[in-house]
């Protein structure tokens, strides 16, 4: 069989397998936060933080609560970390040092995970599961939270509650985040994947020293990290570690990990708002998106020139040979139009152009189909945005699902899409024109350009994959990527949850010959087009110094 039909026919099974679930799942997510029953284990759960379930917030109120609970879960992660040499389970290591402790607790609360260490021989056991794999669960359920607030926002009228915060959080990681994890996790470890708690062994020789690896519980982080769109591996290399990723089969089970609950939401979107082709609307605007870029990334790195890359079958360099070109595109795709750091191949390795694709992907906000909830959340502003551009051409005052959207909307929409690009490009700019950070660079010119704009761009992105080649782990790149991740997580929730309230407050407007159907594949066509021409020309002047530069070399 060819590389490139191999890489198709997993493409369709990975296609039909998102297909099978995507009604089910997309519909059970909705019944768990329309629920007005609460689980013993959820009343236990409410009664130990003092919350109150029944208590509807408005937008502020729903904002300090998500705040201060990712505050609370940065300042505990920094301290398991810092006191991580006097803690049982370290394995030997050491304490973390203060500016890597402060990038990987802002990191993992803000679902980017986002690693400038080698865990294999940084963490030891209790952080990884009592710290980062607890983060990897309800970093997830607080942007599942905010899209559902959002989603509320469009489905109520004359109303300022967008639900309760906490009622929010704990369903979704008791009753969706949870029971999926633990079956992935037997599914990963009946194909090889490790799931233990032993020390560090020596293995045989290599290069005239000994070998060491540790164990750990790899299959559950495995599974969280990849279904929750974390991606903060056990171990340096990720999901190409054989610990990690043993076999073709997990290869392509975490891929569909990644993508499920993102794209089975546009389900729960349509559900809670009473239109399911509403959603399928979204579905398949985020569908295209992807199937777009796989297909760009497969094409770029399948285009080999030279008899070495023609003998391999591809751009080889970089990717594991039990996964070959046609996987390593696909996850490389999937794993960057999300907020999901996993990867089974280095990044910086790919074609110019494939690394390009690999940047664009984050750069559009990672809305095809996105992170955990923030997928959504980030294409219905986009929805906003595209109603708004039709309403100018046809001089009719936009509306999206009922809701008029005016100037207050609209402020907010813009202030959402400009954060994160003002976070990258300054961060970027800053990196290059001082005298010490460009010294982590591995290469020069466009490509170490390109090692910097995709570090701050998976930063700020809440993305958490990196290029490699570059020195993340000094002050300076701790310090900045770890308040690119702050401010690139929370300012744009600042602006959802604002534009929720102003819509839950909204009566809504009827329906009539002139209203713009936004189920229909026109208006799909023109989200796609908005996302491309709004979001992605933003960095374009960025890309031609870098991976542009680089592939049309």
């Amino acid at each position: 069989m060819s590389p490139v039909l191999a890489g198709v026919l997993q493409l369709l099974a990975l296609t039909g397998a998102l297909a099978l679930v995507h009604v089910p799942l997309g519909t059970y997510m909705a019944r768990v936060y329309d629920s007005r029953r609460h689980l013993r284990v959820e009343r236990w759960a409410y009664k130990a933080i003092g919350a109150d379930p029944g208590t509807g917030m408005t937008w502020p109120a729903y904002l300090r609560a998500v705040l201060a609970f990712s505050a609370a879960g940065v300042l505990f992660l920094y301290l398991l970390q810092r006191l991580q040499g006097v803690l049982p389970g370290s394995l030997g290591f050491a304490s973390v040092s203060p500016t890597q402790s402060f990038n990987t607790a802002v990191s993992f609360v803000t679902n980017t995970n986002w690693q400038s260490y080698y865990g294999e021989q940084t963490m030891g056991h209790v952080v990884q599961t009592a710290g980062l794999a607890v983060q990897n669960f309800v970093s997830a359920a607080v942007g599942m939270a905010v899209a559902v607030a959002l989603v509320r926002g469009f489905a109520r009228s004359r109303t300022g509650e967008l639900g309760n915060f906490w009622a929010d959080l704990v369903r979704g990681t008791v009753r969706i985040l949870l029971p999926l994890a633990v079956l992935a996790a037997l599914v990963l470890v009946a194909c090889g994947v490790i799931q233990n708690f032993s020390g560090i062994h020596e293995v045989g020789q290599f290069m005239g020293g000994t070998q060491q690896w540790n164990g750990g519980a790899v299959a559950s982080q495995e599974a969280i990290k990849e279904l929750g769109t974390n991606g903060g591996g056990y171990f340096n290399a990720n999901s190409a570690h054989p610990f990690e990723n043993p076999t073709p089969f997990t290869n392509l089970f975490e891929i569909f990990l990644i993508l499920v609950i993102p794209f089975s939401l546009t389900r729960t979107f349509g559900v809670m708002v009473g239109s399911v082709r509403q959603g399928y609307a979204i579905l398949a605007t985020m569908g295209a998106i992807w199937l777009g870029f796989t297909a760009l990334m497969t094409a770029t790195e399948f285009a080999h020139h030279g008899p070495a890359l023609q003998a391999a079958g591809g751009a080889m360099e970089g990717k594991e040979v039990r996964f070959g070109v046609g996987a390593s595109s696909i996850f490389a795709a999937s794993t960057t139009l999300t907020s999901t750091g996993a990867v089974d191949s280095f990044h910086s390795s790919f074609t110019g152009l494939g690394g390009g694709l690999t940047m664009l992907g984050m750069m559009l906000g990672e809305i095809a189909p996105g992170g955990t909830g923030s997928g959504l959340y980030g294409m219905l502003v986009m929805a906003v945005i595209a109603v708004f551009l039709a309403g100018l051409m046809v001089g009719r005052t936009p509306e999206y699902l009922g809701k008029k959207i005016g100037a207050r909307e609209m402020k907010l929409a813009a202030c959402y899409i400009l954060v994160t690009p003002a976070l990258v490009l300054v961060f970027t700019a800053a990196s290059m024109a001082l005298p010490t950070p460009p010294h982590s660079m591995l290469n020069s010119g466009a490509h170490g350009f390109s090692e910097v704009l995709y570090a701050f761009t998976s930063a700020a992105n809440n993305n958490g994959s990196a290029f490699a080649g570059l020195n993340a782990n000094t002050d300076w790149f701790n310090v900045t990527t770890g308040f690119a991740m702050m401010l690139g997580r929370f300012l744009p929730m600042v602006f959802v949850l604002a534009l929720a309230g102003s819509l839950a407050a909204q009566r809504p407007v009827p329906v009539t010959a002139g209203t713009l159907r936004t189920e229909k594949p026109l208006f799909t066509g023109l989200l796609v087009g908005a996302i491309l021409i709004v979001t992605g020309l933003t960095y374009f002047p960025a890309l031609a110094l870098g991976p542009l530069a680089e592939g049309l070399a």
